[in-house]
């Protein structure tokens, strides 16, 4: 124990000011570099800010919302209205903008490293392991769900965009400008800022130049007590949590990177989150969607439907012409594939939905947990479906206009999500609030947003549960990759032979030979392929 002393005064009185004195309680028995880390950790925190936060979001907490309203059909872009004419053409507006350097991407990518996989995948000469009960030291977009390749899904995201930017480069008539890369902006968090910086270099950015990939950290909040005390975790440090996936708004704007990105010409951002391995990172077609429209924001969306079925139907249908190959076991069949899985979210997956806050509101998102369960199951009797259908997925379109503008209103209006937790303290494992604002906070200060229908079997595979869980694990991303790919495969001409039930296993198309099924029939017609195997160039 230390002599003892007191804490410096200014700093003890500013933390007077907001009421979080207690902080010092434990001064008299730190060493003194336990009380220098205590100065500087406290130092590092913008009192005043958070001291306006934490008045701001509990005084909002609990208060009564407008009444919700479900989002009319005629307002969404769905997949059964869509004709090939409207696509073509989203698709060839959309490469164009990207071709005129229009659009990057931002990739959400921070949080705690919490994620509960059970699972540990070799990369290198190292293992990326997730999860708590592996003590996993590595960040999601490092986990390889199993994939016949291997790749990690970073790298899968990463050669998206690859085949993206060739397409786009394809797509320029001879005479136009030059091909701008796709700038790619990956937000971390101070938990996860270090290692995924050192997974890009070893992997020396899985093909892209290191100089079109930017990393930046989103902020970090105290935690607090029920009555808005700081919680301390160590006697010299306060427990801190990661800010929300909406803590890109401002952590955008702090580091001056919408600057950044008007520099660069950048007009139009498309945002999505780490975990999902069907992600269409930087789509063309929902990016000229977004300027046919004229909006300010855009969102894809996945139909909720009444009854869900956790089985999996999938039709074998033996080619119309077989042909016998001797070289293959007499267990393996060759087949074409037409697959129907799990395809839609259902009234209680553990996704929000869109609403509409009012008659005549703003879009907004209700989370799964603050939707009554009455109203999530709710039918509209004029079309039989759910009157609250459309799911939230993660997938948005921003104009650089618009970020710049809800930046500013969301950190004035400093209005941040309460979530109650259990919080490492001095105290062991106390009860408190993490504040939290969601990527979604934004949609109400959007003067217009568009939602464009995706199926889940083509858009929509997370990664979010240990394998053994009932949804949302590897094993069930992997599976929704590869029966995608073997559809495509099959539509491209080719074929394929399996030892195990086709619903078990399929193949994979490496996203650099295709984007969304495109450009195959040289690589797939009259070829057969073994699943589960990778289909490269």
């Amino acid at each position: 124990m230390s002599e003892p002393s007191s804490p410096p005064q200014a700093l003890l009185e500013r933390l007077k000011d907001y009421g979080q004195e207690d902080a010092f309680t434990l001064w008299n028995e730190l060493s003194p570099q336990e009380r220098d880390i205590l100065v500087k950790d406290i130092e590092g925190i913008d009192l005043q800010r958070v001291d306006r936060i934490i008045r701001c979001s509990f005084e909002s907490h609990g208060l009564p919302t407008a009444a919700i309203e479900p989002v009319p059909e005629s307002s969404v872009s769905t997949v059964e209205e869509r004709t090939p004419e409207q696509r073509e053409r989203w698709w060839k507006k959309g490469l164009k903008a990207i071709s005129e350097g229009k659009l990057a991407v931002l990739l959400l990518s921070g949080g705690q490293l919490s994620v509960p996989f059970s699972n540990a995948f070799s990369y290198g000469h190292r293992f990326c392991m997730q999860g708590t009960r592996l003590g996993s030291s590595d960040p999601k977009g490092c986990f390889n769900i199993g994939l016949p390749s291997g790749k990690s899904l970073f790298q899968l995201q990463a050669e998206r965009i690859m085949c993206l930017q060739r397409l786009a480069a394809q797509s320029l008539n001879e005479g136009s400008g030059g091909f701008v890369p796709i700038h790619w902006y990956i937000m971390t968090s101070p938990f996860t800022d270090d290692a995924t910086h050192k997974f890009f270099e070893y992997h020396k950015y899985f093909g892209l130049e290191s100089d079109q990939v930017t990393f930046f950290q989103q902020g970090t909040i105290p935690c607090v007590s029920k009555d808005g005390r700081f919680i301390m975790e160590t006697p010299y440090r306060v427990a801190k949590a990661p800010d929300g996936n909406g803590g890109v708004y401002s952590a955008l704007n702090s580091s001056r990177l919408l600057e950044d990105m008007a520099t660069r010409g950048v007009r139009y951002l498309d945002c999505y989150g780490v975990d999902n391995a069907l992600v269409r990172v930087g789509d063309p077609t929902f990016l000229g969607y977004f300027i046919d429209k004229g909006v300010a924001t855009a969102a894809k969306v996945v139909r909720k439907i009444i009854n869900f079925s956790s089985g999996v139907e999938l039709f074998c249908v033996p080619n119309k012409r077989p042909r016998t190959l001797k070289s293959l076991p007499a267990s393996c069949k060759r087949t074409s594939v037409n697959t129907h899985i799990a395809s839609a979210a259902y009234p209680q997956e553990k996704v929000g939905v869109f609403v509409k806050r009012g008659k005549g509101g703003p879009l907004s998102v209700v989370e799964y947990s603050e939707l009554d369960p009455t109203l999530a199951s709710a039918i509209n009797q004029g079309t039989g479906r759910l009157r609250f259908c459309w799911s939230n997925v993660c997938l948005h379109m921003f104009t650089l206009d618009f970020l710049n503008q809800v930046a500013y209103g969301l950190e004035k209006d400093s209005i941040y999500h309460l979530a109650e937790k259990k919080i490492p303290s001095i105290h062991g494992h106390s009860m408190g609030y993490k504040l939290e604002q969601f990527i979604f906070d934004a949609f109400p200060y959007a003067p217009s947003t568009a939602l464009f229908e995706v199926l889940r079997e083509e858009e929509f595979a997370p990664v979010k549960n240990a394998n053994g869980s009932n949804y949302d694990t590897p094993d069930s991303a992997r599976l929704l990759v590869l029966r995608l790919h073997a559809r495509w495969v099959v539509a491209a001409g080719g074929f394929l032979t399996h030892s195990v039930p086709l619903y078990a296993t399929g193949v994979e198309v490496s996203p650099l030979c295709s984007y969304a099924g495109e450009n195959l029939e040289a690589i797939c017609r009259g070829r057969t392929f073994h699943a589960p195997c990778e289909i490269t160039f």
